[in-house]
């Protein structure tokens, strides 16, 4: 239905408006009674061969909603009627921002990707730990960076506004240094720095009463050196894992139109899938799956799911692909996962 009814008629206008209609939607039917149970009934796949402990966190199902698409805690318990094992938030920063100038969001249909240069626009992370306090048991990912006015020299000081923020209202914390939309970001990479950075979250972390896992969100772009200097940070800092990938600012193969395909910002979806399967399979190698892995980066269907946990991912994320295929795809995924572990 989604992909015959609903996906054509919502793809003819501007993809952010209709980004926050669809919320509007899914908060207003979720209030009328019987359409929560409604959705669950469609879409949920329970079933005690679906759960994960990682981090020790107990995960209901492999199939988390990544990053970006809820970005100020404003929908995620209504998101977890569809399905989902988890919810990341965020990216949240110490002060409420924009973001960059609309128009910052584009759909290349051709290739069943979008391209986004949104910048981090979020109401701050104060705004959305009001809205976590009404959290009803979904399991939370809070995905942190820095102000765009920030340089990067004080970088440090907003990621732990951020956690210190965050702390007791979810369940694990992903630390962006990856995105492209933000200026001078991906610079934090740079093993002097990240290390830096993550050591001091990880003191902050330690002298808490109960620790919470820190993971830390890469982009596709990295050279394999920098990935084996990854692979050292995170046995360095002792953080709890990796999530692969963030958005690539690579073009490499688009069909779309030159006027969408050049488009400056992060490229998700169908594009992503093999390069994002390749840094999850160098990851697990190099290291010896020394660290668990989340994989997200253009899984369409319940095959790229598999390929990536096959790759080495322990749980997986949706994004573009939700929007593309719908919610289906979730449940479509995680009976995969059972079908083949049976």
């Amino acid at each position: 239905m989604y992909r015959l009814l609903i996906k054509p008629i919502l793809f003819q206008f501007d993809p952010e408006k209709v980004h926050y209609f669809t919320f509007s939607l899914i908060r207003f039917l979720c209030k009328i009674p019987g359409f929560k149970q409604l959705f669950r009934n469609l879409y949920v796949v329970d079933n005690p061969g679906l759960k994960r402990e990682l981090f020790g966190l107990t995960f209901n199902n492999p199939v988390g909603l990544a990053a970006g698409f809820d970005k100020d805690a404003k929908l995620y318990n209504e998101l977890s009627n569809f399905g989902f094992g988890f919810v990341e938030i965020g990216t949240l920063t110490p002060k409420p921002q924009d973001g960059n100038p609309k128009q910052r969001l584009f759909r290349l249909k051709t290739d069943s990707a979008i391209i986004n240069r949104m910048g981090f626009n979020n109401g701050g992370v104060e705004d959305a730990v009001k809205r976590l306090k009404q959290n009803k048991g979904v399991l939370i990912g809070g995905n942190i960076g820095k102000n765009k006015v920030t340089p990067n020299d004080k970088a440090v000081d907003d990621y732990t506004i951020c956690f210190n923020a965050l702390y007791d209202y979810v369940d694990y914390f992903v630390v962006n240094v990856s995105s492209p939309n933000t200026p001078n970001l991906r610079a934090l990479q740079d093993k002097e720095p990240l290390t830096h950075l993550l050591n001091t979250l990880q003191h902050l972390n330690n002298i808490k009463q109960k620790p919470k896992p820190i993971l830390l969100k890469i982009a596709p772009d990295l050279t394999d050196e920098q990935l084996l200097d990854i692979i050292d940070i995170v046995k360095d800092t002792k953080i709890a894992g990796v999530i692969a990938t963030n958005t690539t600012i690579s073009r490499k193969g688009l069909k779309s139109p030159i006027t969408l395909a050049s488009q400056k910002g992060g490229l998700s979806g169908k594009p992503l899938t093999n390069r994002s399967t390749e840094v999850i399979k160098f990851l697990a190698e190099k290291s010896n799956k020394a660290f668990p892995i989340i994989g997200v980066g253009g899984i369409h269907s319940a095959k790229d799911a598999l390929e990536k946990l096959e790759a080495g991912a322990d749980l997986l994320q949706l994004y573009t692909g939700f929007i593309y295929e719908g919610p289906t795809l979730i449940g479509k995924i995680n009976r995969a996962i059972l079908k083949r572990v049976s």
